[in-house]
């Protein structure tokens, strides 16, 4: 989860919403690692765990990544989580839950989907250092300092975040 964290960082740097991902083979042996490329790619697909995925395949020279561990900073979305069946992928481990848009059981469980491949999920790994990257990214963004938009579970209390847990649209937001 370190090297994730690291890759977190690079994904900061860059100006990308921090999010890292590594993927090590059954041996534990690192396969791939890499960090959200929204921004740059210009795809929406360019999350960390796509890419990490992507790259361990090549790196093996199959699609199926069975037995491997994706280790990733922020629980994975619903697509990242789509891909991480379809892979095989055999553990997902992950540090920072996502209430928006988490699919391994804070907003869904399609870990759970019947497919051939039902990962293990181990979950707050490192859950700290992961949250405080994510709200001192977004704090930077919004040029308010961290402290004062953190709940005392870690999780932002802007309004947005609060519709999209509640269910209800925010009025104010134009997205």
């Amino acid at each position: 989860m370190r090297l994730a964290l690291g890759q977190a960082r690079l994904a900061a740097a860059a100006g990308e919403v921090p999010v890292g991902a590594v993927i090590t083979a059954p041996s534990g042996e690192v396969l791939s690692q890499a960090h959200n490329r929204c921004e740059a790619e210009k795809l929406p697909t360019a999350h960390a765990e796509m890419l990490a995925i992507a790259a361990a395949c090549r790196s093996i020279g199959d699609w199926r990544l069975t037995g491997c561990t994706l280790y990733v900073t922020l629980e994975p979305c619903p697509m990242c989580m789509g891909a991480i069946l379809h892979a095989r992928v055999g553990r997902v481990v992950f540090g920072a839950p996502d209430a928006r848009a988490g699919a391994c059981g804070s907003l869904l469980r399609l870990q759970d989907y019947p497919l051939e491949s039902q990962p293990q999920i181990t979950r707050d790994v490192l859950r700290e250092d992961c949250l405080r990257l994510l709200r001192d990214f977004f704090a930077a963004r919004r040029g308010t300092p961290a402290r004062k938009r953190a709940r005392a579970d870690g999780m932002p209390t802007d309004r947005r975040s609060a519709a999209a847990v509640s269910g209800q649209t925010d009025p104010t937001e134009t997205d």
